[in-house]
């Protein structure tokens, strides 16, 4: 039987109303330091750009005139729509991404953290300033019992 290719994600998209803005958000709270593609389109109204951290993720950013938003107050919310409805990211300590995000990002909270479904996994949701929303997901490692 043949297999799959081997596949990994390259980027995710957001549609923003503010490319500027966006940028500069991102760049802060995620490290997204690198300017990896900008595209300029006047006639139709599109301006993109793919940001990232050098170390693997990006996130191509297009604002487009006319567009409008899409509201995700919470995660179940979001699944009233059949599109992708979150950037779900893996953090080391999720309260410390929690809390920048928070506080020195003022990222508004949307699900506090706490124990996710599977044993060792917790996670947290913060909106970015248009509204997407951001998993941050921690895995811990299992509790394993000592010996006597």
């Amino acid at each position: 039987m043949p297999t799959a290719p081997a596949f990994r994600v390259h980027h995710v998209s957001l549609s923003v109303a503010d490319l500027d803005a966006q940028e500069n958000w991102y760049r802060k709270a995620l490290g997204l330091t690198r300017v990896e593609e900008r595209l300029n389109l006047p006639d139709a109204g599109v301006r993109t750009a793919i940001l990232s951290d050098g170390a693997g993720l990006r996130v191509e950013f297009t604002e487009r005139a006319g567009s409008t938003p899409v509201e995700t107050p919470d995660p179940f919310a979001a699944t009233t729509r059949q599109t992708y409805t979150h950037l779900a990211l893996q953090v080391a300590d999720l309260e410390g991404a929690f809390r920048w995000l928070t506080t020195e990002c003022t990222a508004p909270v949307v699900v506090e953290p706490g124990p996710g479904v599977s044993e060792g996994v917790r996670y947290a949701y913060v909106h970015d300033p248009e509204g997407n929303l951001i998993e941050l997901v921690e895995n811990q490692p299992p509790h394993r019992a000592t010996a006597p």
